[in-house]
């Protein structure tokens, strides 16, 4: 899931679990087929698969995918250091090259801040989700409605499960690129409109940020945006964000206001401020309680939410 995981386009990912690979890999947890990871970095490699859903080996997707892995290292006392110095770029390579030589490559290749990785995984074109595995519960969920709710979603990067899930729901979902115009949104005349996960830095999503404000102008279709399309609302409502030192990774992220926790699975490097949200026009809904950053909004007398 992680490794085909959009929002982690271009980096390299340490696993702290001490084996991988021990149950292969399946087809059906894959996020996206071409968005993937640059390489992984993993403790012990096992190629001994086994397990009812496994398709390959992690060996053999590693090479199918041109992904670089490395075993073998203390990946605890690795990421020792990035929880100290925060998330840093990095090389891994195979070839006969001095550290200085590496070095040198690392001052030249850009910080993930300013980077608008979304154009990069974003489909180039327009298109109908179609997931055949979702008939028995589309039944579920639309058997009292006569007409499929339309949802538009904004592929920043989209996860398949997201779409699987509005798919689950009994929507008819068309997926649109990143720099879409607000004219081809309301062209498809929307239930409602998705904003999407995606990588690299919120603020350089320029044509994502005018399309967010402008739809919010108008305020009457239900919107709703996750992790990138959460932090893109912020920053249309004026907001502010900033590289996180070491983001949020993982299952266990807890959030809430008051005496109520939600544990929360999130993904990110950068994150919206609270004090930068106008308090005049969004409410903040959830806060991280790690480090007080914005986790959810609702925009006031509008049907329209995030969730980082």
């Amino acid at each position: 899931e992680v490794m085909t995981d959009p929002s982690y386009f271009g980096q390299i990912l340490v696993f702290t679990y001490p084996e991988i690979g021990n149950t292969g890999i399946n087809f059906e947890d894959s996020e996206s087929d071409k968005n993937i990871v640059k390489g992984i970095i993993v403790r012990n490699f096992s190629n001994n698969t086994s397990n009812w859903r496994s398709k390959l080996s992690l060996d053999d997707w590693l090479k199918k995918n041109n992904v670089i892995g490395l075993f073998g290292i203390d990946t605890r006392a690795l990421v020792k250091i990035l929880r100290e110095n925060g998330s840093m770029n990095g090389i891994i390579t195979t070839e006969d090259i001095s550290s200085e030589i590496c070095m040198s490559y690392l001052d030249n290749t850009p910080s993930m801040s300013g980077l608008n990785l979304a154009s990069k995984v974003s489909t180039n074109k327009e298109y109908v989700w179609n997931n055949c595995d979702s008939n028995l519960l589309i039944e579920k969920y639309s058997n009292n409605r006569k007409e499929k709710l339309k949802v538009v979603a904004i592929d920043f990067g989209i996860k398949k499960s997201i779409l699987n899930r509005l798919s689950y729901y009994g929507c008819e979902v068309i997926v649109l690129p990143s720099n879409t115009t607000i004219e081809n949104v309301l062209s498809h005349d929307p239930n409602g409109i998705f904003f999407s996960n995606g990588p690299g830095d919120p603020s350089s999503v320029h044509e994502g940020i005018k399309l967010a404000k402008d739809l919010i102008d108008i305020g009457k279709i239900p919107m709703f945006g996750i992790c990138l399309g959460h932090q893109i609302f912020g920053l249309a409502l004026g907001g502010k964000t900033y590289k996180l030192t070491f983001g949020h990774r993982g299952l266990n992220q807890p959030c809430g206001i008051g005496n109520k926790v939600d544990i929360t699975s999130q993904n990110h490097g950068f994150a919206l401020a609270a004090a930068s949200i106008p308090e005049n026009i969004a409410e903040v809904t959830f806060l991280n309680l790690n480090d007080k950053t914005v986790a959810g909004l609702k925009i006031k007398n509008k049907p329209i939410f995030s969730v980082q």
